[in-house]
């Protein structure tokens, strides 16, 4: 088992930056996937990013590519989502989420998210 805690979120203007932390912490794992989702009020659930432990491979939804940056720090069991650019639009809950041994497509088959952490971004 492995427990995700986000940090990092908060209000910011559009035009501004935010990165967010994901620290794990529990059971180690010696290879699994993660991601961030984000969630808006009154919409379903979107994959934004994720990256393997292992490896650099890294995906981006079309939403956010060119603007957002997945990232980790392996010695602190740390993921982070870099946001620039932020936009109104942007605003919701935005949630890590953890797979072992598998790729991460959508919110289906994880096996641990975090408590989420609030982004609001002003126009």
């Amino acid at each position: 088992q492995v427990q995700l805690v986000e940090s990092g979120g908060g209000l910011v203007q559009a035009g501004g930056s935010l990165r967010l932390s994901c620290a794990a912490s529990g059971r180690t794992f010696s290879s699994y996937a993660m991601a961030w989702f984000r969630q808006a009020p009154g919409k379903e659930r979107e994959l934004l990013a994720t990256i393997r432990w292992s490896g650099g491979s890294t995906y981006y939804a079309d939403s956010v590519k060119g603007r957002f940056t997945i990232s980790r720090d392996n010695a602190k069991n740390t993921v982070y989502l870099q946001m620039n650019s932020l936009k109104p639009e942007d605003t919701a809950v935005y949630y890590c989420a953890a797979r072992r041994w598998g790729t991460i497509v959508d919110g289906s088959g994880l096996d641990a998210w975090g408590q989420g952490t609030l982004v609001t971004v002003s126009s």
